[in-house]
């Protein structure tokens, strides 16, 4: 599915998409580096919970410089000193068992990330927060932003719900349930709306 045809979608289904479609214009190619890596973007999602960019964006750097400039592999993560680890990176030790639960997983073979690509949505959510530290936003973000699925609403998004509720202007933050409600026209295009959403919140493009 092309941004081509969900922009024409949007724009036709919902008058106030069409609003910050005219604000926003049209949106930027996709990044695709390290489209394959999903173990990468799984440790980065880690690293990067309840931080700043430029704070996830340091000790990402420093737990890469860690291991030649990459991120470890799971036996890597598992073989290296949890404090060792965590005062090297500047992580939490809640963040460290995090990476941990996910090498875990990966090695055991409790999470088959090379099948991925072939589950659907709600496989992958699945399968993902089986593993500690992943939850239900950072599953939606790896379906939306690493395996690029274009039908994904993050109803627990905080930037989307106050997005939804300065565009339609509503009294109040909305819930899950009229979230799926307010978004149901925008299907199958759901990742290209919140994209609208989050750029009208920064006064960004798309």
């Amino acid at each position: 599915m092309s941004d081509a045809k969900g922009v024409a979608h949007l724009r036709k289904a919902d008058p106030v998409m069409r609003k910050l479609i005219g604000e926003h214009g049209k949106p930027r190619p996709a990044r695709r580096t390290g489209r394959d890596d999903h173990y990468g973007a799984l440790v980065r999602s880690i690293v990067g919970q309840q931080l700043s960019t430029k704070a996830a964006r340091s000790i990402y750097g420093r737990l890469t410089d860690r291991f030649g400039g990459r991120p470890p592999t799971p036996d890597e993560v598992l073989a290296d000193d949890p404090e060792e680890l965590r005062a090297a990176a500047g992580l939490s030790r809640a963040k460290v068992s995090f990476l941990r639960s996910l090498a875990e997983h990966v090695q055991g073979g409790d999470l088959d990330l090379d099948a991925m690509d072939a589950l659907s949505d709600e496989d992958v959510i699945a399968e993902l927060i089986a593993v500690k530290g992943l939850g239900q936003w950072s599953a939606d973000m790896f379906l939306m932003f690493h395996l690029e699925r274009p039908d994904v609403l993050p109803v627990g998004d905080l930037g989307i719900r106050r997005a939804v509720q300065q565009a339609y202007g509503l009294e109040e933050l909305p819930g899950p349930t009229e979230l799926e409600r307010i978004a149901e026209p925008w299907r199958p295009y759901r990742t290209l709306a919140s994209r609208y959403l989050w750029a009208s919140l920064d006064n960004e493009p798309v």
